[in-house]
């Protein structure tokens, strides 16, 4: 429904003024703030109309109004002025030569991230990891004993993830040295999945006691490099113990870090915004995958040589400073796209 001009500016000074001091506003604030040269009755009326469309509402302890998910949602979308950090000042500037990201180890690069979001906005940080597909780029085999074997499996970043192999049959050290030269020199640089469906086709042709440790090396390797790829990295879930407006109640903190703990909604979240593209934002209870009305997140895409490949956000209270929080997360996106990309 489209507001006429004078109820989207009040409305638009209401949230300003709400999201800045958490308090209740009344009409004579509005008055004062809005600019509108309206008398106090007519800001009453428009107010009970704002409240009547479900945009603000009255708790019973105050006079004033405060703004609902409904009229953030507005807000934000339509009624808000995106700051620019170097026109940021005071308490909560931002001074953008602290946002910066190094290129080096992407589980670093990553961890970096989530701190900086939750440092430069006082929430809490999340980044998505890239999805790593299962590559790998050698892999050795170390008899340890009588039927057991180590796998070692280097990917091409330079990553090694270790897998302990009970096997049927005492391998020889030729007989594996010869099932890692086959492995490397057909199929380096290709993912398990990939080595499955080829290496399926040439058992026949292979000694059947080399085959059976290939087909059991690949199974391995492959869940190996899945559990050795963190989902997300949340930096700051603390800072949120210090925002009233989630922590004012058990119930809300024990929502709270059962998304944190669970991680799964925030995961669907996370990938249905990096479909979206560009910044996007979640208030309240509105996407299903936020537990509470009283919590929002901010997030951007990223990405690796121009293909998305994850999210980040800031996870925070519905009352926050979105012309701040909204270019953070946009540019630490970017500087996070660029890290990796240089990587």
């Amino acid at each position: 429904m489209q507001l006429e001009p004078r109820a989207q500016t009040l409305l638009k000074a209401l949230v300003e003024r709400y999201i800045a001091d958490g308090q209740p506003v009344g009409s004579r604030a509005l008055s004062k703030i809005s600019g509108l040269d309206v008398s106090p009755a007519t800001i009453r009326n428009i107010m009970a109309d704002l409240e009547e469309m479900g945009y603000v509402a009255s708790p019973h302890t105050s006079a004033g109004r405060v703004p609902t998910p409904r009229g953030y949602r507005l807000f934000v979308d339509t009624l808000l002025t995106v700051q620019h950090l170097e026109g940021q000042h005071g308490q909560h500037g931002v001074d953008p030569e602290r946002m910066r990201l190094a290129s080096q180890q992407p589980h670093k690069v990553i961890a970096n991230a989530a701190q900086m979001l939750s440092s430069l906005t006082q929430f809490a940080g999340v980044v998505q990891s890239p999805r790593r597909e299962s590559v790998f780029q050698q892999i050795e085999f170390l008899r340890l004993s009588e039927k057991r074997i180590l796998l070692v499996i280097v990917d091409p970043r330079g990553d090694v993830q270790n897998r302990l192999l009970l096997t049927e049959v005492d391998y020889t050290p030729a007989q594996l040295v010869q099932s890692a030269n086959y492995l490397n020199q057909n199929f380096a640089g290709l993912s398990f999945d990939e080595v499955r469906r080829r290496l399926t086709g040439e058992l026949r042709q292979l000694r059947e006691d080399i085959g059976g440790l290939m087909q059991t090396a690949v199974e391995a390797g492959s869940e190996a490099m899945a559990e050795g790829s963190e989902e997300m990295v949340i930096s700051g879930e603390r800072n949120l113990l210090s925002v009233s407006d989630l922590s004012s109640n058990m119930s809300s903190l024990r929502q709270l870090f059962e998304m944190f703990e669970q991680k799964t909604g925030l995961m669907q979240l996370l990938d249905m915004s990096s479909k979206a593209g560009g910044v996007q934002i979640f208030i309240g209870g509105e996407s299903k995958l936020v537990p509470m009305d009283e919590m929002s997140v901010v997030t951007a895409p990223y990405e690796v040589n121009g293909k998305i490949v994850g999210t980040l956000g800031v996870i925070g209270p519905t009352r926050m400073a979105y012309e701040r929080v909204i270019p953070i997360v946009d540019i630490t996106a970017k500087l996070l796209s660029n890290a990796l990309s240089n990587s």
